[in-house]
């Protein structure tokens, strides 16, 4: 019981507010009656194929992972549900967290690379166009 208020904690941590003051569940964890916390599917709301497939890249990288699968429900939908399955005793939230975590970082690092590249291109750009003297 406690394990379990554990894990509800942890997801409500994860969900998030939408615009407009008006709050909406932006992840829901569901999962079936007399199942274990090993094999959950979370739905992922105003999410698509990009989120998908790079969160279940980041997440099979975990060698605890033993199946990790999204699919979008339909086109005209904006959600996808993502299949974490576990082996042992890790429950599936937690390759979960790693894997936004993990795909955060890549993502700043990206950014971070980017910008210097861009900065990196108007210097050169501005040491062009000064005069020689």
């Amino acid at each position: 019981m406690e394990e379990d208020q554990e894990l509800e904690r942890k997801i409500s941590g994860l969900k998030t507010s939408m615009a407009e003051g008006e709050r909406k569940t932006a992840l829901e964890m569901v999962q079936a009656a007399g199942t274990d916390r090993q094999c959950v599917t979370f739905v992922l709301h105003e999410e698509d194929h990009t989120l998908g497939n790079s969160l279940r890249y980041m997440i099979m990288k975990n060698p605890e992972v033993e199946f990790c699968g999204y699919t979008t429900t339909h086109p005209s939908e904006s959600k996808i549900n993502l299949r974490i399955q576990t082996r042992g005793t890790l429950p599936a939230v937690e390759p979960f967290q790693k894997g936004l975590n993990e795909l955060m970082n890549v993502c700043r690092h990206v950014l971070d690379k980017f910008e210097a590249s861009i900065k990196d291109y108007k210097d050169q750009k501005a040491s062009r166009s000064e005069p020689t003297v």
